[in-house]
């Protein structure tokens, strides 16, 4: 290349630097040398600032409890974003000495710099140094953070004149838009340090498990200079790599003592340390939440919520890049009341897992989600990495058989149809359909089964009423029901109340759909019952209360409410089912000290078992199977928490689990009562009472025999042993 050229570039740019041209055109010859060319086919460029877009830098999302304390994290960038005072000036001296040490004179070009990575290139024949200012490298991590292709971010990097003369023109926008200071906050916040970890912060946490604001002058120098080579310094990639860095560590304190920052005494005692890293583990996602059930459901209600983005893609792109705040329903202290009954049955070990959600009546706000296993990938340490609480929709595995939780569904429909809570009907010890037209799904297809006879495993035949029928949890007596009311109705009540199957698929509107066929989710079938204690009013789950962004722009969430069933209605059925406690299945576990009912639940020869209840201020679901296949895996003969069963039913594990949650969840909580029932419209008995008992012929009166009252009647301890 002729001197001239040289000379007259070298002129130019000095001049350029020297009057501080920020805004002033120059014009450059194209410069020879290897084929190489400035700008290409181009013979001159006109060098003038640019405005650099710079949108939002890629930032973790934080999930917040109902009490504001974090308990998530999302990102594919770990990111945390400091001011600069938030930042140990020993740090910032460091990375202005190794980076550029005359930042604070120059103006958007350094001009030793870049003549000598000039000269450097031409003499190679290509662009081999950079010679770039914090302010070029800056907007360089700009281009490359605001690229979302591969092709995009290969661009940012390609090593081309005419990348570097636009991050010029870029790097004179910027000197012109901030300080000096502002332009070393964004830089020390987007650079990349290795590790997993972009910015100073997350670099400060990543390597020594301090905050930015404590590093010390041999933390300091290392992060320094690691930002040159990220990946070859990085040190999880080995002994070599560690090495190198150290040695960068050495090289930074060396420069520092060459401009004055430190004295030798201090470099002296800075580079005696060992390298220091200790990898502290970035935090994030849902293996690290200390609640990670609840997390993976936030995480997919984002994801499938459309108002973040219109596919999901873009709402995933948002989530884990978009720095947002998520505040969320979830309560630390039932979560924790949930955990801790759960674990004084079931232990981590056990192949059957319990699962409990925690539901608040009248928002459809879930308080807890609680599992028996640890979540994550370990088959060492029997964890699972799916969410056994949920559906489907949220990270489920499609649940387990609800079992007599269903007939609840039964009940009400045939309290909506007119019934009375005395009425009633005679059952034997087995039920056969006498014709297929006996049960209609809602296509009005028949669905009976007069070759199949559903039986109680124990239980005296005899007049069952909507209460004792409820109470001894009696299948044929259901069965017959069932029929009576339709089950095509008692389908609808179902789904009145947001029962949805948890694999997705569509209700099985089968005759035995009252015995709970369906695979269920706890957060579902909590839900249902919340909404029994709301007295009618149906609340779809709901986990997030507010989305904020970056920008402080805040999106809201109302709980998304209906009026399923007819408050009396609703009434009737608390009062039935709070009979389950004091008459029923449940007899022998007691009640929690306050208003409350619920429904045991236990599939064919204990598949699995539920229970789930409520009062008015809280709703819980519990259930217990075995996840490597209920059917092949019952729940007979099993060791639980390091006691033997024969059999679990649902007052055997979950009902207990509940009890316990429920009494430590509503500690402090003043207790709400039921509204009374409607005794006028729902008490005793009306066209279908209890037959009269024949009166002997010496009885006094045959028509004043006393009779037993309906309300009296108890289960026997051999009718509820297994039917619930």
């Amino acid at each position: 290349m002729a001197r001239g050229s040289w000379s007259k570039i070298a002129y130019l740019a000095g001049a350029a630097v020297a009057v501080g041209v920020l805004t002033a055109g120059l014009a450059l010859p194209a410069v020879g040398g290897a084929g190489v060319a400035i700008v290409g086919a181009s013979d001159e460029f006109d060098l003038k600032p640019a405005e650099l877009t710079e949108p939002p830098l890629a930032e973790k999302t934080t999930v917040l409890d109902a009490k504001g304390h974090p308990i998530a994290q999302f990102w594919d960038v770990y990111r945390e974003i400091v001011p600069l005072d938030q930042v140990s000036e020993v740090m910032r001296k460091a990375i202005v000495s190794i980076e550029d040490y005359r930042f604070y004179e120059h103006g958007a070009i350094d001009l030793e710099g870049t003549m000598r990575a000039l000269a450097k290139n031409f003499s190679s024949g290509g662009v081999s140094q950079g010679g770039s200012s914090i302010t070029q490298q800056y907007v360089k991590q700009v281009l490359l953070n605001t690229a979302v292709t591969q092709k995009e971010k290969e661009k940012a990097l390609e090593p081309s004149y005419a990348r570097k003369l636009n991050e010029l023109r870029y790097a004179m926008g910027v000197e012109q838009k901030y300080t000096k200071d502002q332009i070393l906050e964004k830089y020390l916040n987007i650079a990349y340090f290795g590790a997993g970890a972009n910015g100073i912060e997350a670099a400060a946490r990543r390597f020594f498990g301090v905050h930015a604001s404590q590093l010390n002058l041999w933390q300091a120098a290392t992060l320094a200079g690691a930002v040159q080579l990220p990946t070859a310094t990085d040190p999880d990639g080995g002994a070599k790599n560690r090495q190198r860095l150290l040695e960068r560590r050495n090289v930074v304190l060396d420069r520092m003592v060459d401009l004055g920052a430190i004295t030798p005494q201090q470099a002296a005692e800075a580079r005696s340390k060992k390298l220091g890293y200790k990898g502290t583990p970035l935090p994030g996602n849902c293996a690290a939440s200390p609640y990670p059930y609840f997390c993976v459901y936030v995480r997919e209600e984002f994801l499938r919520d459309p108002v973040f983005g219109k596919t999901e893609e873009e709402r995933a792109r948002l989530l884990y890049r978009g720095g947002l705040t998520i505040k969320t329903t979830l309560d630390p202290r039932m979560q924790a009341a949930a955990e801790k009954a759960i674990a004084a049955h079931v232990h981590a070990s056990d192949n059957p897992v319990a699962s409990e959600a925690l539901v608040q009546p009248g928002t459809g706000m879930i308080k807890a989600m609680a599992a028996s296993r640890e979540y994550g990938t370990s088959a060492s340490k029997n964890e699972m990495s799916y969410n056994i609480v949920a559906d489907t929709d949220h990270g489920g595995i499609g649940g387990f058989q609800a079992g007599s939780t269903f007939k609840t569904f039964t009940l009400i429909t045939a309290l909506k149809q007119g019934m009375r809570i005395d009425d009633g009907f005679t059952v034997g010890n087995g039920y056969r359909a006498s014709n297929y037209s006996d049960f209609k799904n809602c296509k009005g297809e028949n669905m009976g089964a007069p070759e199949h006879t559903v039986t109680n495993d124990e239980g005296s035949p005899g007049f069952k009423s909507l209460q004792t029928g409820t109470w001894e949890s009696v299948n044929t007596f259901f069965m017959e029901l069932e029929r009576r009311v339709g089950l095509c109705d008692t389908v609808q009540t179902a789904r009145s109340l947001g029962i949805k199957r948890a694999d997705n698929r569509k209700l099985e509107e089968y005759e035995t759909f009252t015995l709970g066929i369906n695979e269920m989710d706890p957060v579902t079938v909590a839900s249902a019952y919340a909404a029994i204690g709301a007295r009618g009013k149906y609340c779809a789950p709901m986990a997030i209360t507010q989305v904020v962004g970056q920008n402080g722009t805040a999106t809201g969430y109302r709980p998304k409410c209906r009026q399923a069933l007819d408050p009396e209605v609703a009434d009737a059925t608390s009062h039935i089912l709070s009979g389950v406690f004091t008459n029923g299945t449940m007899k022998a576990v007691g009640g929690i000290g306050r208003d409350a009912a619920g429904k045991t639940g236990t599939n064919d020869d204990q598949a699995s078992a539920w229970f789930a209840g409520f009062t008015p201020d809280l709703a819980g679901a519990v259930s217990i199977g075995d996840p490597r296949g209920a059917i092949a895996h019952k729940l007979n003969g099993v060791t639980i928490g390091d006691k033997y069963y024969g059999a679990v039913f649902g007052a055997t594990i979950p009902g207990p689990i509940w009890k316990d949650t429920m009494i430590a969840a509503l500690k402090g909580v003043r207790a709400t009562s039921f509204t009374p029932i409607d005794s006028a419209r729902f008490g005793g008995c009306g066209q279908s009472c209890r037959p009269r008992q024949p009166v002997p012929d010496d009885a006094e009166s045959e028509d004043d025999a006393p009779q037993p009252a309906p309300d009296s009647e108890t289960a026997s301890d051999s009718e509820t042993a297994s039917d619930e």
